[in-house]
């Protein structure tokens, strides 16, 4: 591995250490909602992308549910419920999205929300 390289590493792997949690959260939804907007934006039989793309975004929403219904969670409990709520939603939307064709922008607006409200968030801390 030559210095540039070497450097280049060092830099990104010191860069990812000092990222917040809420920092790691908005980069995960990024990468989550423009695979569904990529997804959305292909032809209509391309149903590996699609599947995929709502795969990884259940995950996601499966993740941040189970992390906001531990009673350890510092976030308001009503909070909390709304998200868990946003979770269900997701969950039915993406069978809907496979199964009658629903609109994936659904999806994504909720993304871009919970994206903007990290992103605020961020900017505050």
């Amino acid at each position: 591995m030559n210095a540039t390289r070497l450097a280049q590493s060092a830099y990104r792997d010191q860069a990812r250490s000092v990222r917040t949690d809420r920092g790691l959260e908005y980069d995960a939804f990024a990468r989550v909602t423009q695979r569904l907007v990529v997804a959305a934006g292909q032809d209509p039989r391309d149903i590996p992308n699609l599947a995929a793309a709502l795969h990884d975004n259940r995950r996601l929403w499966t993740i941040l549910a189970t992390d906001v219904a531990d009673a350890q969670n510092p976030l308001p409990a009503p909070l909390r419920a709304q998200i868990v709520s946003l979770a269900q939603f997701c969950h039915r939307h993406s069978s809907a999205v496979l199964t009658t064709k629903a609109s994936l922008q659904p999806l994504i607006d909720i993304n871009t929300a919970i994206m903007r409200g990290l992103s605020d968030r961020r900017a505050s801390q």
